[in-house]
């Protein structure tokens, strides 16, 4: 199974992936087959070796201390540790620093940027809503001058690493939105920096009980005036959500390296187990039925790698890509979940054990088809992009707006 992709893959690129693949085969996979769980968490260890191989600065600037490195590179490195647990190449994107290094100039930069790539400096983002899921637009929580600091308060949900990380993105209303076509004006983002293993005075966190993405937990934030400098409002006031939109494509990128990689390894498992497990005095890879499904599982997470290295490629290039990164995003995902589904019924009884981690790979690419954008936003996007905005979108908006509207949302006390 080749995994060079055709003019994309250097020898630079082989030997990062290479890498990558290796330490995930040491490091990474043996202690998620072991913490795997809801009271598991990533080892501080695993974080430090993680430091030590540079990749909580893949894309940050070396003048800071990263490696300079691309899109590419990074999607290269998360699909690989993935493959041994997703979490672990979900942590990698707490770093990578992309608001600082996007909002802050540059003395701020060099104060932060240098202890995320130590691993020193690792965020959680407040976004989501227990009402806002995929209608960004309709969050609620919101932010006050109260003479020169921001007073923040809401609730925030959906928010992983919230307790470990060492400041949180919050994103909250600072002025209610113009019109239903600029829903999105008045949203703002706030750096809240924390003690690690903490919330800040005015948060309490609730863990939210889930089926999967073990490793750390994912919580939910209830904010009673959290009171923040002015500096903590990163880039211009009002004007956060179409920064979010810009963060997307990379964001979505490596959500379909993450989902590759949990279907590699899920079909890496189901070659090995097809070629010891004998059924009827031979072993079941020799049955065309399997042979077959290993086939089109091998066919599907190949297509879904060489759309991500295109998807990467035009991100490096500075092309914008959102059709693509959301057909590489819905691509992956629905087909990881296809994919370890199909090597589950491979290991047939044992694969619905804890015995083996192909159990966990279908559990976490399960969610991949939710986070990042759930596949039915993706394929609102690429509709859109293909064929216009539809009249239903348009009415929705408006609605959506008139709601906003009598609730006051955002209008400062």
């Amino acid at each position: 199974m080749s995994q060079d992709g055709m003019g994309y893959m250097t020898p630079e690129r082989q030997m990062i992936r290479d890498a990558a693949r290796e330490f995930t085969m040491k490091e990474v996979l043996p202690l998620a087959n072991e913490l795997d769980g809801p009271d598991g968490e990533i080892p501080m260890s695993l974080r430090d070796k993680m430091v030590e191989m540079g990749y909580f600065g893949i894309t940050i600037p070396t003048e800071y201390g990263g490696m300079g490195m691309g899109v590419f590179e990074y999607c290269l490195v998360a699909e690989q540790l993935a493959r041994g647990w997703m979490s672990v190449a979900s942590i990698m994107a707490r770093a990578q620093g992309g608001w600082i290094k996007s909002c802050m100039p540059h003395e701020l930069r060099a104060k932060y940027l240098p202890r995320v790539v130590r691993g020193e400096f690792l965020n959680g983002t407040a976004l989501s809503e227990p009402d806002t899921g995929s209608d960004l637009a309709s969050i609620s929580c919101r932010a006050v001058r109260d003479g020169d600091d921001w007073l923040l308060t809401g609730n925030k949900y959906w928010c992983t690493f919230a307790d470990g990380a060492d400041y949180l993105l919050i994103f909250a209303r600072t002025a209610p939105p113009p019109s239903a076509e600029r829903r999105g004006d008045g949203i703002s983002c706030f750096l809240v920096e924390k003690e690690r293993g903490s919330f800040p005075r005015g948060m309490t966190g609730s863990p939210i009980p889930k089926i999967g993405y073990f490793g750390w937990k994912t919580f939910e934030l209830a904010l009673d005036g959290v009171r923040v400098p002015k500096e903590a409002l990163l880039g211009e006031e009002g004007k956060a959500f179409p920064m979010m939109g810009r963060g997307l494509e990379t964001a979505r990128a490596h959500t379909a390296a993450r989902a590759i990689g949990l279907a590699q390894g899920a079909l890496e498992d189901a070659i090995a187990y097809a070629g010891e497990r004998r059924q009827f005095g031979m072993p079941i890879a020799e049955y065309q039925a399997i042979r077959f499904k290993i086939a089109t599982m091998a066919t599907e997470v190949e297509a879904a790698r060489q759309l991500m290295y295109y998807v990467c490629n035009e991100i490096d290039l500075g092309r914008r890509c959102d059709k693509e990164a959301s057909m590489a995003k819905y691509f992956a995902s629905e087909m990881a979940e296809r994919v370890t589904s199909e090597a589950m019924q491979i290991f047939g009884g044992a694969g619905y054990t804890k015995l083996f981690p192909v159990e966990r790979y279908w559990r976490d690419a399960r969610l991949t088809k939710i986070f990042e954008g759930t596949s039915e936003i993706q394929q609102r996007i690429i509709a859109t992009n293909l064929l216009g905005k539809s009249e239903v979108e348009s009415m929705i908006a408006e609605r959506a707006f008139e709601k906003q509207a009598r609730k006051k949302v955002g209008v400062s006390a």
